[in-house]
């Protein structure tokens, strides 16, 4: 058995914490529904797109312009759910530590990290959809996914020191850092550091992870991590994170996406050549008919969701089998899989359905008794 135990009182938070949060979810998505549906049917998209042409004639302004106001209206609609799904709903289950201020201060970063990588794609896949519109949904996926890849090698060193500040591990845990850089070593990666990560200004939960891609790959732990697992704990963490590094899932994962929003991308070209003679647009590459693009490929995510969600579960499963081979520590990795439970108020056995739709990891009580099995 595990050094740490399920706390039965805290599972009981964790179904209640769980179960809000989905219906939080299911408000949000048709939020999200009704409003671009209403773009199209009152035809607010061609009244804007009409207004923005009397201001400039430029396609990529008219872009910009139409994205702004589109994603404005949605993000201020929007914001009394994020604020309580965000800050008051984490507060009163004791799980967020937080400021009103810092959530402030990271909604605004979020929306200018957001606004400019989204606003870039949508002005490459509206260029595309100018220049090539038989087969921009080719060209669109096949420059998303150099994008993904660029995104992967970057984000560790621009993105998320925006969010996160990153400290080299100090002295005192030179026992941890030597082992993790071994097991590293022994997985066949070389990683440029291990890093602690100012997890307990926002949160009481624990993570780890390996990011990036060659130069960039490093060690994250968080400090919440830190203060309250082994080092053993976080030595059979950090080996299931390696282990995506052996089994190449980030590539693989990337290539899946990529396969998979290509069709995406196919499906909304046939839909959008339906929508110019249904909603008399220009073309299919007019911004009036974005939010025609948006429903079919917000349907298109929530229909592949349970796909991705059963391939991403069969490769941690793979990932917990590595951990444990690999450290042979099978107590602590069931010790670690317990703490998380507790820590971070996660269900350790939620009802199929909600595994099936909705979760990319097996639930925790199988992740423990694969341990306690080993």
């Amino acid at each position: 058995m595990s050094d740490a135990s399920l706390d039965p009182e805290r599972q009981e938070k964790a179904k209640r914490y769980a179960r809000i949060k989905r219906r939080l979810m299911l408000v949000d998505l048709t939020i999200a529904g009704l409003y671009t549906l209403a773009w199209l049917l009152f035809g607010w998209s061609k009244i804007l797109r009409d207004l923005l042409l009397s201001f400039t004639a430029n396609d990529w302004l008219l872009v910009l312009g139409f994205a702004v106001v589109f994603g404005g209206v949605y993000y201020v609609i929007t914001l009394p759910l994020s604020y309580y799904s965000g800050f008051v709903l984490p507060h009163h289950f004791d799980q967020s530590t937080q400021t009103l201020r810092g959530w402030i201060t990271d909604q605004v970063k979020g929306l200018a990290v957001s606004g400019i990588l989204g606003g870039l794609l949508l002005e490459i896949v509206y260029f595309v959809l100018r220049t090539y519109p038989d087969l921009w949904w080719l060209w669109a996926a096949g420059i998303l996914l150099v994008f993904s890849v660029i995104l992967a090698n970057l984000a560790p060193v621009i993105l998320l020191p925006i969010f996160f500040k990153l400290e080299p591990l100090g002295e005192g845990r030179s026992d941890l850092v030597a082992r993790l850089v071994n097991l590293a070593e022994r997985a066949g990666t070389k990683v440029r550091g291990v890093y602690k990560i100012d997890m307990s200004r926002r949160t009481k939960a624990a993570n780890a992870a390996l990011t990036g891609l060659g130069n960039t790959r490093r060690i994250l732990l968080g400090d919440t991590l830190l203060d309250n697992f082994s080092d053993d704990e976080i030595e059979t963490v950090l080996a299931h994170e390696l282990a995506h590094h052996v089994h190449n899932d980030l590539p693989l994962g990337i290539i899946i996406e990529s396969l998979t929003t290509l069709i995406g991308f196919w499906l909304a070209s046939l839909v959008l050549e339906w929508g110019v003679d249904f909603f008399r647009f220009e073309g299919v590459w007019d911004i009036a008919a974005f939010p025609l693009f948006a429903l079919v490929m917000g349907l298109y995510g929530l229909v592949t969701m349970p796909l991705g969600n059963a391939w991403s579960r069969w490769r941690e499963r793979l990932a917990d089998r590595y951990a444990l081979q690999q450290t042979g520590k099978s107590q602590a990795f069931a010790s670690a899989m317990t703490r998380l439970a507790n820590q971070n108020l996660a269900e350790v056995d939620p009802e199929p359905w909600v595994v099936f739709l909705l979760h990319s990891h097996p639930p925790l009580r199988e992740r423990i008794a694969l341990a306690e099995e080993f």
